[in-house]
């Protein structure tokens, strides 16, 4: 693996954690549970909380999709620029 790719994994990972620490604070703010913050995103509650964790396999950080970002965002009634980490990683060397 190059250094490049391999820096932008690791601001890939930081991304997701800082990412999986607004989810569950919004959700602990919100008073909702796992279930039914993926419930109201139509997502299953195994996904959402791989997306808490940060990772999708043990070690691995997750990639969440757009649509489930946004479908989140709104089950919190937050924009995006409130849910997303305000450090975007430069993913142009993956």
């Amino acid at each position: 693996m190059s250094r490049l790719r391999a820096s932008a994994d690791e601001e890939w990972g930081v991304f997701v954690r800082h990412l999986a620490v607004q989810l569950r604070r919004l959700r602990l703010e919100s008073g909702l549970s796992q279930e039914e913050v993926a419930s109201r995103a139509n997502l299953s509650r195994f996904i959402y909380r791989q997306y808490e964790k940060g990772e999708s396999r043990r070690g691995t950080p997750s990639n969440p999709a757009l649509r489930s970002v946004i479908a989140i965002s709104q089950v919190f009634d937050v924009p995006l620029e409130q849910l997303l980490p305000s450090t975007v990683p430069d993913l142009r060397n993956r």
